[in-house]
């Protein structure tokens, strides 16, 4: 019987845990459990009382190379003793698997476990230390080129739009606002002075999702799969959305969010041009991310992006204009 080629497998927990074991010389008593699939698949490693994670990235998803380039920068952050989560190398001295799955070659990566749990609902002593975390993070980066994306207009605003109107096809009031903000925020972004806008490798996905912390506070930032260059400031005024939208009660978000910019400068100071710019920045992102979550289609499905999707994701874009006061013309 002929084979019938499919587009993203998931791989037996039970075998990349005898992989692991070989590869990186892991005792018998390893386990290998699937955590989670989407845009790529995570699997936690136990061996005795260390833990690990286990990235597989998606097929056709990321380039050996554009994993290259992530890797590098995660090893120079830990080199430079950076709160973050770092790739472990295996007997051969290699970071990268090459596995041959049923729909092509996939990439895997083991990584080392951030230590603690992750919560949406964390303290404002909390988001003070998330800030210096991220601030610690951009000290290393700043300056820092990966030969990967480059985070511009191009990229977060003109071809995103492109590849969400295509993939809806019916042109909504969802659609026509996304465009009309994309158009203010070029508009704004040309006209920022950049000599005054920090640059260098960004993590470009800082949400409570990718970070651990433990009872001492002790923050550490992981997966780092969308890291590329652009303005430092998009990885703050990111985080400030993702705080915002999982903190419905106004107050506690400005608490939260003020104790976070003072953890940030306790470390770097945040300049008045990115200040001035951080409620724009965001919408940016969410922008490209709408694009990239209809790129990836076989990775959601239908359940979870489809034109209801699209309309409580503008939703929270518009909920963010309103509370900065943003005027879109």
């Amino acid at each position: 019987m002929t084979e019938f080629p499919v587009t993203n497998s998931t791989l037996s927990a039970n075998k990349l845990g005898e992989l692991l074991q070989h590869k990186y010389s892991l005792s018998e008593n390893t386990e290998c459990k699937l955590f989670r699939t989407g845009m790529n698949h995570v699997y936690m490693v136990t061996d005795s009382n260390e833990k690990y994670v286990f990235r597989i990235y998606t097929f056709d998803w990321r380039t050996k190379k554009e994993i290259v380039e992530e890797l590098r920068l995660l090893i120079h952050l830990n080199k430079n003793n950076t709160p973050v989560s770092f790739p472990i190398v295996d007997n051969l001295n290699e970071y990268i698997q090459e596995i041959n799955a049923p729909e092509g070659k996939r990439f895997g990566v083991l990584f080392s476990f951030a230590d603690g749990t992750k919560s949406a609902k964390f303290t404002p002593e909390t988001s003070f230390y998330i800030g210096e975390a991220l601030a610690k993070v951009h000290q290393s980066t700043e300056n820092f080129t990966l030969s990967r994306i480059t985070y511009d207009n191009t990229v977060l605003l003109i071809d995103s739009i492109k590849r969400t109107r295509e993939f809806f096809k019916k042109e909504s009031d969802e659609i026509l606002f996304l465009e009309k903000t994309a158009n203010f925020l070029q508009k704004e972004f040309n006209n920022v002075q950049k000599d005054q806008i920090r640059n260098g490798a960004v993590h470009l996905d800082v949400w409570f999702d990718n970070i651990h912390f433990n009872t001492e506070n002790k923050v550490t930032l992981f997966d780092f799969d969308f890291c590329g260059n652009g303005w430092l400031c998009l990885d703050i005024s990111y985080f400030l959305f993702q705080l915002y939208y999982t903190n419905l009660n106004d107050n506690d978000y400005q608490i939260k969010a003020e104790s976070f910019l003072k953890g940030y400068e306790t470390i770097t100071k945040i300049s008045e041009e990115e200040r001035r710019i951080l409620p724009f920045a965001c919408l940016a992102i969410m922008t490209y991310y709408i694009s990239i979550q209809c790129d990836r289609y076989d990775n959601w499905t239908n359940i979870f992006l489809n034109e209801d999707h699209l309309k409580r994701f503008v939703g929270n874009l518009k909920r963010w204009i309103a509370y900065n006061k943003i005027q879109i013309e």
